[in-house]
Order: C-alpha cells, then structure tokens, then sequence
C-alpha cells in the first residue's frame, strides 16, 4: 500500500526536478551575459530614487534651454518701464523686473545661457584636464613631473582673483557679440580649473597602468597611444564622469557668481547669473527679482550635484 506521505513528497520531488530542468533548458537557450561596469552600473543607477529626482529635473532643465517657446510665448527683451518691479500676477506668474521685462520668459530663456555656459566649461575642463592627467600618470618620469608643476602652479592660482584679471583684461567693453561675451566666460573658467581633473585623471592612469592587462598590452608591443586610448582610458573614465557630472552644476554657479561681480556674462545675455546681478539694488523692495532666478539656479546646482552622488555611488562597489 502506497504512503500518501511518500507519494506526496515524491510528487513535489518530480515538480521542483521538471522546474529546475526548465530553467536550465532556458538558461541553455539563452545563456547569461557579464555585464559591464557601465551596465551594473546603470543597473544599480536605475533603482535609486535621488538619480531618478536629479535627472527628472535635470531633464526638465534642459529642455526649457532647448525648447524655450514650449513654457512661453513672451520675448524676455521686451521691456515697458511702466510696469518696473512689479510683483506676480495672473498676466506675470513671477512679475516685472527692474526694466519692465517679463521675469518668467527671461527665467526660462536665462536657462540657456547658463547651461551652455556650464556645459562647455565642463567638456573644456575635462578634455584639457583629462588628457595632460593621463598623459601625465602614463609617461611618469619627468613629464609627469613638469605637468604636475604646472598644475600646481594653476591650482594656486584664486579662482576669483584669476577670473577676474582674464575677464577684465581680455573683455571688450561695449561689445554686443553674445558669441565672445560667452566663450570668454568659458576659457576663463577652464583655464583655472583644469587641474582638479588633470590630478584625478593622473591618480587613475597611475593605478591603471599598474594592471596585467596594461603590462601585457605593452610586453606585445603595442604603441603608447594604443595602450592610452584603448586600455588606459576605458578603466579611468569612471572618477572623471564623477567629477564632470558635479563641476557641471559648480561651473552654472560659478558664471553667476562671476556675473554677479559684474565681470561674467552681461546684457544682451539672458542668463540666471545676469538677472541676480540686476536684482542685487532691489532686493529689500522687490524680493521676487532675486527669488525666482535664484531659485532656479539653486535647484540646478543642486540636482547636479546629487546626480554625481548618485553616480558616484553606483561606479564605485565599496559605496554600494
């Protein structure tokens, strides 16, 4: 006679066997890939809610600055003086500045100018920076030395200080060119902050190059650069994207601190930095011309800087 007891237990013997013959058949159809450092990394990334946060805003951020018409149809140049410093309303949701211009569409055409400015100074400062670093930890010897001196040289440089000399030494006053106005203000920020990248992207070639893969790729001959741009620089991007996603928001407040002082971007330019720098006589009887495009600013600066947590974070395992 048959135990039900057996009989059961070999039943859910013989399904859990057919399960795990199942997964086996489909894990045999398609097997398994290693993921990358970028994908486990954009894995993880995934799963986060502060990246989720940052980039929404981010993402809202970059297309008012591509799309200004989507969030209005005002022109942020026309002014009528009769309407000077007056508070929100219905026909203004962020009200009138100093010249009658309506603050919203210059808030949302100001976006612009900022990110452009925060961008470029970014790639500039990291391909500058990034290409003596590596260069640098590669070689060793005495061109590491020169370029570390060098570097030393600009990191103690003021940036303020440095800034300002640049950008008044080189401006043309009077000048209407919102092309020069803004490329000035770039070269003058990536100039006096190449070196934090130049020292990050050293301090990884030199760890990377002690690897087998980088040991082997040169006892094969391979040239200096092929070594550099196909082994070196795919294993040291990682901290540099780190630092790149955070300067990007530190270079969109750096341009309105700069304009603030008055020696970074200025009219025709609509930017964030140039509407804090025309409140700064009114904030006591028109607090809204400071509010608004501060505001903006803030959230900005700090959704990039969370964004480059959250990176951080997911590239590095002992975050995790």
């Amino acid at each position: 006679m048959t135990d039900p007891t057996a009989a059961a237990s070999g039943a859910a013997v013989a399904e859990s066997a057919a399960d795990f013959v199942t997964a086996a058949e489909q894990v045999e159809t398609k097997p398994g890939k290693p993921r990358s450092l970028a994908s486990d990394a954009w894995h993880d990334l995934r799963r986060r809610p502060l990246f989720l946060i940052s980039s929404a805003l981010i993402l809202l951020i970059l297309v008012m600055a591509a799309f200004p018409g989507l969030f209005t149809s005002v022109d942020p140049t026309h002014a009528e003086l009769s309407r000077s410093r007056e508070g929100p309303s219905s026909q203004a949701w962020f009200g009138y500045d100093n010249q009658g211009a309506d603050i919203y569409a210059r808030v949302i055409y100001g976006a612009r100018a900022s990110v452009v400015v925060g961008v470029l100074a970014t790639l500039l400062t990291v391909l500058l920076g990034g290409t003596l670093g590596i260069v640098a930890g590669y070689a060793g010897g005495w061109v590491d030395g020169l370029l570390s001196r060098i570097a030393d040289i600009f990191f103690g440089l003021p940036f303020v200080l440095g800034a300002i000399v640049i950008l008044t030494t080189f401006r043309a006053s009077g000048s209407t060119n919102v092309v020069k106005i803004v490329a000035l203000v770039v070269l003058s920020m990536s100039v006096l902050s190449w070196p934090v990248a130049m020292r990050i992207m050293r301090s990884a070639a030199i760890s990377a190059k002690q690897q087998d893969y980088v040991r082997a790729a040169r006892a094969l001959g391979a040239s200096a650069r092929r070594v550099i741009v196909r082994h070196l620089l795919p294993n040291t991007l990682a901290p540099v994207l780190v630092y790149a996603t955070i300067a990007l928001g530190a270079f969109i407040g750096v341009e309105a601190t700069l304009s603030f002082l008055g020696i970074g971007l200025r009219p025709p330019v609509v930017s964030w930095g140039v509407m804090i720098a025309d409140s700064r006589d009114y904030i006591r009887i028109a607090p809204h011309l400071l509010l608004f495009p501060a505001g903006f600013l803030t959230a900005t600066v700090l959704a990039f800087v969370m964004l480059g947590d959250a990176v951080r974070e997911a590239l590095d395992p002992k975050l995790r």
